[in-house]
């Protein structure tokens, strides 16, 4: 469309007109026919579609500009996508592949940090895949703790390189913490190694182009893990692996092995969730979720368990125990008032991946069995 016809559109309101017809739309996602109806599921997925939103302005308006990145946090206490791991503080960035890019800071002392660069989005194709990778482990760094990481589609002479394709979009960080309470986060920041003007005021054309984007993201993020959800209740109350390419293919971390299943309990059941033997790894979690994919509510209830909190048995198993009341055993996860959803454990370096077993017991005879 003209440059002048969008104008138009934006001063006449049709541009808005359209945006929020679209957000309306996406409530069809929540009200989707296999989707609980009750009144808990209703509202925890109409205020996601909120969370959706307040991520997606971020990502494609106010940190939408490639030439002039910033760092923002995708999800966090109160904004949620896709079984997002409470043991996480995610950054994002938006690139240009056609442009170089620094980041530089301090590793700090979490226990894992990556770097990886993608292309496409939920907005479009509903696939974010891999055009480079890096984790701590290959970093270079000063003495001091701190780096530069460069960003381009050719190595440079020396130093730490992450690799663009033409097609590169953004730049997702992973900054994952065994213990948040004695644990540094990386200090990163990240500038665009050949800009040299100011960046430009928002106009008509762009703010068309973003509310197009973030409407889109709005709805075809919703309607991505409501399918997920969905297809998790043929196995409810197991824990089988995922797909690992299709895990790969929305932007998940290669470093990382997934889980993704369904639970339901009645008030008087339980669901035991065991390893055998914990692989060796960098990390693991496993993680309770909603119907909707968002981590249930980590910080009041107890609904993740890691390599730092869980308790291992004399052998290095580990028995994880979920149901609505606490059973008065080791490493129970709150249910945090909801009567099913989704759940995810992940292991993350390890060579060889455990499958874990699970079984529903009655709570009751929880310790007998025991």
């Amino acid at each position: 469309m003209a440059t002048d016809g969008i104008e138009q559109q934006v001063r006449s309101g049709q541009v808005w007109s359209e945006f929020c017809d679209q957000l309306k739309r996406s409530g069809e996602q929540i009200l989707r026919a296999e989707a609980p109806s009750d009144g808990q599921t209703r509202a925890e997925g109409f205020r996601y579609l909120t969370r959706l939103l307040r991520i997606a302005l971020e990502m494609h308006l106010e940190f939408a500009d490639p030439d002039f990145p910033g760092f923002f946090s995708p999800s966090h206490e109160t904004a949620k996508i896709g079984a997002d791991n409470p043991d996480n503080l995610y950054q994002y960035a938006r690139l240009n592949g056609e442009r170089q890019y620094r980041v530089s800071g301090r590793r700090g002392s979490v226990s894992y940090l990556s770097f990886g660069t993608q292309k496409g989005g939920y907005e479009t194709d509903g696939k974010m895949i891999q055009t480079g990778f890096i984790d701590a482990s290959q970093l270079q760094l000063a003495a001091d703790g701190s780096f530069e990481l460069i960003l381009s589609q050719e190595p440079p002479a020396q130093g730490n390189w992450l690799r663009l394709e033409p097609a590169s979009n953004a730049l997702i960080v992973r900054q994952t913490f065994l213990d948040r309470s004695s644990e540094q986060p990386a200090q990163l920041r990240i500038e665009r190694l050949d800009a040299e003007d100011a960046p430009v005021p928002l106009d008509a054309p762009r703010l068309h182009e973003s509310l197009q984007r973030v409407g889109s993201f709005v709805e075809n993020t919703a309607r991505l893990f409501a399918d997920w959800a969905q297809g998790y209740q043929a196995h409810t109350n197991q824990l089988p692996p995922a797909d690992q390419a299709l895990c790969q293919a929305v932007g998940g971390d290669p470093n990382i092995y997934y889980y993704h299943s369904y639970w339901a309990l009645a008030d008087d059941e339980a669901l035991l969730i065991e390893v055998d033997q914990v692989p060796a790894c960098d990390f693991w979690n496993l993680q309770i979720n909603n119907y909707w994919m968002e981590s249930l509510d980590y910080r009041h209830h107890r609904i993740c368990l890691n390599k730092h909190s869980a308790q291992t048995d004399a052998r290095g198993g580990v028995r994880m125990v979920l149901s609505h009341r606490d059973p008065g055993l080791p490493n129970w996860l709150e249910t945090a008032g909801h009567a099913d959803g989704t759940l995810c454990l992940r292991w993350v370096g390890a060579e060889h991946p455990v499958h874990p077993t699970t079984r529903v017991v009655k709570l009751d005879h929880l310790k007998e069995l025991l």
